[in-house]
């Protein structure tokens, strides 16, 4: 396939306007045809469908589709564009369960097409160079620090709130996303306290306790309370010096000195999926990882449960 890939937009919310549609924009290896939602208006005067269902009956032609749904009804969703035999880019977390996802890439494997998993994590500065530096380097301990104001960064947001919307392991999960990528060795829940809000169905902050193959502890405080400065840091001590992985993973320091710094957007990790997508694509690949989904299910399946007072917005 040599022609730009021919690419839907499925689910039209904050986050498909703010990252998915300038990143697909800035990419000459795709071609925005149509998009998407139960809401909305059309996008740039492109065709505008409510389902799935009636883009593939429209006769525009498609090659991929990238989902931008909640992850609670994305299953049914990928499932359907899969049968179509259209690629699919799944926003993260890619599922609501890890059971969905592994049927899915059963699916589209079976069907020949390339599924993606997209951590937009994973994409930021920072994160590569972590990587290589802490490869050579023997990880002591770790802490995993993401704290966020719900109300600036998921206003309105009540899916997050519901079964298989995750709360604050919405965000977690990025940090998940980066932790499971930088450090060089397994890890593990060992215990976990979720704070559960009495009037939601998902926690609105967390404490992880892991340890990974080697015995080091790595600790991560996740809260959605937070107000004033927001934090999404992980440091790492190791034989060799402290790193810092601050700002979401676009700013890395070691021992107090820059490392790398990048002054663009927090969430600018968008180009480097798409660029990751097309390139599956082209080669008929997928790339699904789970991992940091599992790290999720079994904080969940370790965790304790502490009511919290109510969240009202």
């Amino acid at each position: 396939m040599s022609a730009p890939i021919r690419l839907a937009l499925v689910g039209m919310g904050k986050i498909a306007h703010d990252q998915h549609l300038p990143a697909i924009a800035g990419n000459a290896d795709l071609e925005l045809v149509a998009t998407v939602s139960r809401h909305g208006e059309p996008v740039n005067g492109l065709p505008f469908f409510p389902n799935v269902e009636a883009l593939a009956a429209s006769g525009v032609p498609v090659d991929a589709v990238a989902l931008c749904t909640p992850p609670q009804v994305r299953r049914a969703i990928a499932q359907f564009a899969i049968e179509q035999g259209w690629h699919v880019f799944l926003e993260k977390p890619p599922g609501a369960t890890l059971a969905e996802v592994a049927a899915l890439h059963d699916a589209a494997t079976a069907r020949g097409v390339s599924l993606f998993a997209s951590w937009h994590s994973r994409y930021a500065d920072g994160v590569e160079p972590a990587r290589a530096w802490l490869a050579a380097r023997e990880v002591k301990r770790a802490t995993i620090t993401w704290r966020e104001d719900v109300r600036v960064w998921h206003p309105g947001q009540d899916w997050i709130w519901e079964p298989g919307g995750f709360g604050v392991f919405d965000p977690g999960i990025n940090a998940l996303s980066i932790a499971t990528r930088i450090l060089p060795r397994p890890f593990f829940v060992e215990t976990a306290e979720l704070d559960v809000p009495s009037n939601r169905a998902a926690p609105i902050a967390a404490r992880v306790a892991f340890r990974d193959i080697a015995g080091s502890a790595i600790a991560m405080d996740l809260d959605f309370r937070q107000e004033g400065p927001q934090h999404w840091d992980i440091e790492v001590e190791t034989d060799a010096g402290t790193l810092l992985l601050a700002k979401g993973g676009s700013v890395l320091t070691v021992d107090g000195a820059e490392a790398l710094a990048h002054d663009a957007d927090l969430h600018g990790e968008y180009p480097g999926l798409y660029s990751r997508f097309a390139e599956i694509v082209r080669a008929g690949e997928s790339d699904v990882d789970v991992a940091p989904l599992r790290l999720v299910a079994d904080a969940f399946l370790r965790g304790r449960h502490i009511a919290v007072e109510p969240f009202v917005e």
